[in-house]
């Protein structure tokens, strides 16, 4: 799938989801990625949505038979447990979509909130 199919489909998404506030579709590596208020919660690559979940949301993902997303890396499969592929019922219904991605929101809200601050180094002094 090209990038621009994948900018397509997660514009797509986007505008079925706008009930969640303005999402912006980003340049994401080989797909697109959604952000929310300056948060990345989803992906689309290949034709797929892939959405952050967490220790809270992974068990619904788990029960519906999602997996992971995971890529061919230069010597073994890569497997990035922090998103997962959503499942085809629920890209059928709007609401159910809205609500999968708000918790996908969610878990990446928290996720950011766990992350330590990076200190900044200060600016070296300029020399005259």
């Amino acid at each position: 799938m090209s990038l621009q199919l994948a900018r397509a489909q997660a514009e797509e998404i986007a505008e079925r989801i706008a009930g969640l506030g303005p999402v912006a579709v980003t340049r994401f590596f080989s797909g697109a990625g959604l952000v929310l208020e300056g948060v990345q919660f989803a992906f689309v690559i290949a034709g797929s949505l892939y959405l952050k979940v967490d220790d809270e949301t992974r068990p619904q993902f788990e029960a519906a038979g999602a997996a992971p997303f995971s890529y061919s890396g230069p010597k073994k499969q890569v497997v990035v447990t922090s998103y997962y592929e959503t499942p085809a019922s629920v890209l059928e219904e709007d609401d159910t979509l809205t609500a999968w991605a708000a918790d996908a929101f969610g878990a990446a809200r928290r996720t950011q909130a766990k992350k330590p601050k990076r200190a900044r180094k200060p600016k070296a002094a300029k020399s005259s």
